[in-house]
């Protein structure tokens, strides 16, 4: 077995973030030993903060972004074991009072469907209901009256408010608030010692903060972190140490490094076994488990999950064939490019697996019919619009609400390129990668887009 060099992946993640343009960034790589001696490398290239310059270290704490919601996953997973929770137990009889905009979702929703994406509420439903311990119970108010975007069960679409309401089971159910259960019950016996969950707690620490605009003119977030009622979605904060060591429960099928178990081996395998096909291909994994992204590379069956959040950006990726983890934070919201070519290399080198490929566009596109799919698609946080450009198909993005106001381009208009039926692609600069546009048909007829990891409906 190759041995894992230090200053060779110190070498490329210097070179790599800075031909991509990343302000900072922390690398970990973890492989399990035989005889229990793991292998760790560690190494962090850049600054924490453009405005002051300071350096980045391995134990610089960032943003791990949505990697959260797998976290927030394996602590409900515990309450499953417990027998306090169940699967496919109805979440209106976990939680008094519990409503929503719809008679379908009020009485049929399940924590199953929570856990996989497939509820149909609205995932992006951004709403502060401020700082007190009562966040989500307050957010849960809100979600009365949020979009119900398809059918229960329907079709997959990445939810962030589904995280929240997982996080207000877990407060009833143990009496805590979500950031409490956090600690005891999973930050405690890993013995986490750089992770936290609120932004007074992340000033004890070397911590990044995010940037809009990389180099070689980095700018600054002009917000540090989203509400506090997203917390179970997104808003952990950890050095790349502690996320390997959450990467190591898993591999180790939900026991810790001193040999006691934080979660059976059964909701550990439920988490990344197959629960749930995924409609958008390439910049996602193929499927999604009760928690983590499934990915095939090629052949090879890796899973993880990543994050974003306001000029951060997260990556993990885990092999269980190689007993390896590999988890990338960056402190800025451009990374994907440094992900690709950085996670190209690492496991092409250490296990000779090829990275699943991006989306190329047809140098010769395919005559497909847009005039079907022509109109304005939304949900709470975004305006899709296919218009029919002159030249071809114009795709037109709008961000809204409380996210639009920390953007710095909250509108962007793309080139749609056809690619094959019912999928057409367009460049992000940004991201300097083909993101794909999916055009599909519910059997309601509901015509949908899915960009994004999210379907959103026509609405006229």
């Amino acid at each position: 077995m190759k041995e894992i060099d230090v200053n060779h992946w110190q070498q490329r993640l210097d070179v790599i973030a800075k031909e991509t343009g990343v302000v900072g960034a922390v690398l970990g790589i973890l492989r399990l030993g035989d005889d229990g001696a793991d292998e760790v490398v560690r190494v962090a290239t850049g600054v924490l903060n453009a405005n002051t310059g300071r350096d980045t270290t391995v134990d610089s704490l960032f943003q791990i972004g949505s990697i959260t919601k797998t976290w927030t996953a394996t602590v409900f997973m515990q309450l499953v074991d417990e027998g306090k929770v169940g699967l496919d137990q109805l979440v209106k009889d976990l939680l008094p009072g519990f409503k929503l905009i719809s008679d379908e979702l009020t009485n049929q929703l399940t924590v199953r469907q929570l856990l996989n994406h497939t509820s149909g509420l609205d995932g992006d439903v951004f709403v502060d209901t401020g700082r007190g311990d009562d966040n989500l119970e307050k957010y849960m108010t809100v979600l009365e009256t949020a979009a119900q975007i398809y059918p229960l069960g329907a079709t997959w679409s990445y939810c962030n408010s589904g995280y929240s309401i997982l996080g207000r089971i877990i407060e009833v159910v143990t009496g805590q608030v979500w950031d409490a259960a956090m600690k005891e019950r999973l930050f405690a016996p890993l013995g986490l010692t750089h992770t936290v969950t609120l932004p007074e707690e992340a000033l004890l620490f070397d911590t990044a903060v995010g940037h809009v605009v990389g180099l070689p003119e980095p700018k600054v977030a002009p917000v540090w972190t989203l509400q506090r009622s997203a917390g179970p979605a997104g808003l952990i904060t950890a050095s790349i140490a502690d996320l390997l060591t959450f990467a190591r429960l898993h591999l180790m099928d939900g026991v810790a490094g001193d040999g006691k178990r934080v979660v059976s081996a059964e909701m550990a395998h439920a988490m990344r076994d197959f629960s749930v096909d995924v409609p958008e291909k390439y910049l996602l994994g193929e499927s999604w488990g009760l928690g983590f992204e499934r990915f095939d590379w090629h052949g090879a069956r890796l899973y993880g999950h990543d994050g974003n959040t306001l000029g951060q950006a997260g990556f993990l990726r885990i092999y269980e064939h190689e007993r390896m983890a590999v988890g990338l934070l960056t402190n800025d919201g451009s990374a994907h490019a440094l992900y690709q070519r950085l996670y190209g290399e690492i496991f092409d080198e250490l296990c000779g697996v090829q990275i699943s490929d991006m989306l190329e566009l047809p140098a010769e596109p395919p005559s497909l019919d847009i005039a079907p799919w022509v109109g304005t698609y939304e949900r709470a946080s975004a305006r899709l619009e296919i218009i029919a450009g002159e030249d071809g198909p114009i795709f037109r993005t709008t961000q809204l609400g409380e996210l639009a106001e920390m953007e710095e381009t909250p509108v962007t208009e793309y080139t749609m390129v056809a690619v094959r039926e019912g999928l057409y692609g367009v460049y992000s600069k940004e991201m300097d990668v083909n993101i794909p546009v999916w055009l599909y048909q519910l059997p309601n007829g509901d015509h949908y887009v899915h960009f994004g990891g999210r379907a959103t409906r026509k609405v006229d």
